[in-house]
């Protein structure tokens, strides 16, 4: 028997109800009786006690920014967010997007940056600096 029809065989026994107790104790594995509760991982982030959050977001639409408008706004979270969808769909859509976050970022006094290959855009609260080097200035005009 190769390696193949003994996983299907252990697999199809554990679905069956019926699998060998001994092939998890050997393997250090719990038994099915066992159960162990994991999260659910790509639900909505709830409330966490840590200091910083880093979330990446995607802008596609102008609409978008309305959750990372609402995230900065928390104080506590840096938002790194990919343009290019709305910079390959509507350059004008994304400077009004842009101009958007700038004005937010003077108003709770954070700070905005473009990074990597001008595909990103890295947006902090009050609690955050970004150390901007000559190659970031474009986003400072």
């Amino acid at each position: 028997m190769n390696f193949f029809d003994s996983l299907k065989d252990k697999v199809s026994q554990t679905f069956k109800g019926n699998p060998n107790k001994d092939d998890y104790e050997l393997s250090g594995e719990s038994t099915p009786d066992e159960y162990l509760e994991v999260g659910g991982g790509f639900e909505e982030h709830e409330k966490s006690t840590s200091n910083v959050i880093i979330r990446p977001f995607i802008l596609v639409d102008f609409e978008d920014i309305k959750d990372i408008l609402q995230s900065l706004r928390e104080g506590n979270t840096i938002c790194l967010i990919n343009i290019k969808p709305l910079k390959e769909k509507d350059m004008i859509e994304l400077k009004r997007a842009i101009n958007k976050l700038r004005k937010t970022c003077d108003a709770i006094g954070g700070d905005i940056a473009g990074f990597g290959d001008e595909n990103w855009v890295v947006v902090t609260p009050k609690m955050a600096e970004i150390y901007k080097s000559k190659q970031m200035e474009y986003f400072e005009e």
